[in-house]
């Protein structure tokens, strides 16, 4: 079984409703994984859009939020997960509003796409304080043991 990444929200390449961004109450989508591999130590949770700021011209892969280690037993977050709610031990980084936890889409315009990545590392990071994505993804190099992705569009009216 390899490592799945799913949302009760929305499917895979569908729209994100818009509860879970800023036209709605900012909060982030419910998500679940199976599949984590049995030799993985943590977990890390990376979401961002390679189209800002206007998906005809990108300059910029803007990041919406960052959690490392997510114990591996986890197996997903409610939406609207706060915090206080996160399994023990889970990590924030800095978002690209420079604050830490979840930063709902807001595109300046255009349909952008939102990924959220999951990662199974073999190792459970350092406290890295509050990274930034460039800053987490050198700590995980040579670590990730299985991946899994899925995307969301968002437009705002």
């Amino acid at each position: 079984m390899s490592l799945a990444l799913s949302s009760s929200a929305f499917q895979d390449g569908a729209e994100i409703s818009s509860i879970h961004t800023c036209d709605g109450q900012d909060i982030s989508p419910p998500l679940s994984w199976s599949g984590v591999p049995a030799d993985a130590k943590s977990l890390v949770l990376i979401v961002d859009d390679p189209d800002a700021p206007d998906p005809a011209a990108p300059q910029r892969t803007w990041v919406h939020w960052l959690l490392y280690n997510i114990p591996p037993d986890t197996s997903g977050f409610p939406a609207g997960v706060t915090p206080q709610d996160l399994p023990p031990g889970t990590k924030h980084g800095y978002n690209d509003w420079h604050r830490s936890g979840y930063g709902g889409p807001c595109p300046p315009i255009g349909r952008h796409r939102y990924f959220h990545k999951l990662y199974a590392l073999d190792i459970v990071l350092p406290d890295l304080g509050t990274p930034d994505k460039a800053q987490l993804e050198n700590a995980m190099q040579g670590h990730v043991v299985a991946q899994a992705h899925m995307v969301g569009l968002y437009q705002r009216p």
